[in-house]
């Protein structure tokens, strides 16, 4: 395997480290009980701290990972087939995600939930990069330096401009459109300011691609990211304040009192640190497996908790009720059944897709058959009922 795919296994460590988190994350905030949400505790903190570490991660990995296959293909712009793929991607993520969403029993009353029309995680990635490969559609034919600008200026503006936003609920866009900007109709994630985090991390892709080749690139990368981190961290917030102070602006200082955005960056790109680090360490097989799989693991994750298609999961049971005796356990046995059953499906799925496409076969088919009899049926009772009536002639 040639050094520059192979430098994409740390990436999918981070991911299978992202999505392992991502599940304990919703296993442990769904079922545990509000009594023991005590933010006195140091464990409790600690764990609630690097929970919210996760989707940054996420989203900054598949923004990474995504460009780097998209501008390391010899071919540009629309001939380069990573785009369609990535449309096709984008749109596929999009779609998933509503039938997630999607109750069948509501469905059979003629209903559809107002949570079907919530936005979550994979929505915003689906439209994250489809994002993306509009910046590189817009930018493949001109400078090389335009291209990574818009995608770094896209986060800055994302992330400064946040507490303006935030306080709009875009009262005056349908509801469907409004829950991918604002939380307010009930949305967990909103694709302004997320894009943000796969937009940095298209740029970073960007940046390791140009100098992929270098001997000394992990020598440069892993301190310069713990640098950057670090100072993202510990004093992007008191530069904020100082600015305010300087200008009187209040948009600065909204940002000192709530910079979780910049301070998530500085986290993002620690983890990165680490995983660069142990990245001779982290060669794992099933590891590398389940960071290649995040999409069956998630789908998987979702239905066993959350009950899409029929709404009967552990959340429906056990929503809040968990002593942490009983959440931290099953958060660990909840993590390996998702994983296990998302490699078998990985294992089988050519063949389960057969299945179920045969299946689909079949039922049209039937269907075509049942509706022509019926159609057979009904003509040949209107024309019984109109001679009955004296409508028409033998």
């Amino acid at each position: 395997m040639s050094n520059s795919k192979s430098r994409l296994f740390f990436l999918d460590a981070i991911r299978a480290w992202a999505i392992l988190m991502m599940l304990q994350g919703h296993f442990i905030d769904g079922l545990l009980d509000n009594a023991f949400r005590d933010n006195s505790n140091i464990l409790f903190t600690t764990w609630k701290y690097f929970r919210g570490i996760t989707a940054p991660v996420f989203f900054t990995v598949s923004g990474f990972i995504f460009t780097f296959l998209l501008i390391r293909s010899p071919q540009t712009g629309w001939n380069n087939p990573r785009v369609k793929r990535g449309i096709k991607r984008g749109l596929e993520l999009l779609v998933i995600a509503y039938l997630l969403r999607m109750n069948i029993f509501g469905l059979f009353k003629g209903e559809v939930y107002d949570s079907f029309y919530l936005v979550d995680v994979l929505h915003c990635i689906g439209l994250s990069l489809l994002f993306i490969i509009g910046f590189y559609i817009l930018t493949f034919a001109k400078q090389k330096w335009i291209f990574p600008t818009i995608l770094v200026s896209t986060t800055l503006l994302l992330f400064i401009f946040e507490p303006i936003y935030k306080a709009s609920s875009f009262e005056f866009l349908p509801q469907v459109f409004a829950n991918y900007l604002t939380k307010a109709n009930g949305s967990v994630f909103t694709i302004i300011p997320w894009l943000g985090y796969a937009t940095i991390g298209s740029f970073m892709s960007v940046l390791f691609s140009k100098y992929q080749e270098s001997k000394n690139l992990y020598q440069y990368v892993v301190p310069t990211y713990i640098a950057i981190g670090l100072i993202l961290i510990f004093l992007s917030s008191d530069f904020f304040l100082s600015i305010y102070e300087v200008t009187g602006i209040q948009l600065f200082q909204d940002i000192f009192n709530n910079n979780y955005l910049f301070i998530r960056l500085g986290d993002v790109l620690i983890v990165f640190s680490i995983f660069i680090l142990l990245r001779k360490f982290l060669m794992n097989a099933t590891w590398l497996r389940i960071g290649q799989s995040t999409l069956s693991i998630y789908i998987i994750h979702f239905i066993i908790l959350y009950g899409s298609f029929t709404g009967v999961g552990l959340y429906r049971f056990f929503h809040h009720s968990l002593n942490p005796f009983i959440a931290i356990p099953g958060a660990i046995l909840f993590m390996i059944a998702s994983t296990y059953l998302a490699l078998k499906y990985e294992d089988h799925k050519a063949d389960i897709k057969s299945s179920v496409f045969t299946f689909l076969s079949s039922t049209r088919i039937y269907l075509e058959q049942i509706a022509i009899i019926l159609f057979e049926v009904l003509r040949t009772v209107t024309e019984k009922v109109l001679r009955l009536l004296g409508l028409i002639k033998n």
